[in-house]
């Protein structure tokens, strides 16, 4: 089994980027951002409780991103292999998942981190907003203040995956 995690701020080009790797190889695509979305438009409770944090510009709390992640991995059985986009951002959430894939006998294959400039990201999620609908790449002051907050959270990952040796046991590679 195939399991990869795209790692990067929003508007990096990880929807690009998994596009192609999930049709390459045949990967069910779980994006935070897209489960985030579908739960609050189907009004389920994870998906107020996050609409509550997505709305002042905030990351939603682990647990509750852990948990709508985990749903949808136990949704799909048969899946050849996940393309997890935008998860892990945390260290918790790194420890959640390797956990929790450990439970069903599977590991992270490869971990693609893409970087870009705040500004560039935010220019391109303002576009984006434009025509995805999507309120939350509307607002370029909430783009804003969660950029910094999100790199300071990927700064931590970043150690954590460069020594991933000693707390994920070896599972967790870059890819350039």
């Amino acid at each position: 089994m195939i399991n990869i995690v795209l790692f990067g701020k929003p508007g990096a080009g990880k929807g690009t980027q998994a596009d192609f790797l999930k049709h390459k190889y045949n990967l069910v695509h779980l994006s935070t951002g897209d489960i985030f979305r579908f739960n609050i438009k189907n009004d389920t409770e994870l998906g107020r409780l996050a609409k509550t944090f997505m709305d002042k510009g905030d990351l939603v709390p682990d647990e509750v991103t852990i948990k709508m992640l985990q749903s949808e991995v136990d949704k799909n059985p048969q899946a050849a292999g996940f393309l997890f986009d935008g998860f892990p951002r945390t260290i918790a959430q790194a420890e959640a998942l390797d956990k929790f894939l450990e439970g069903k006998n599977q590991e992270i294959t490869a971990t693609v981190a893409l970087e870009a400039n705040d500004e560039i990201l935010v220019q391109r999620l303002l576009e984006r907003g434009k025509t995805s609908g999507r309120p939350d790449d509307q607002d370029e002051e909430k783009n804003q203040k969660s950029l910094p907050r999100i790199q300071r959270k990927n700064c931590a990952i970043n150690g954590l995956l460069q020594s991933a040796t000693q707390i994920l046991r070896s599972r967790w590679y870059w890819v350039y």
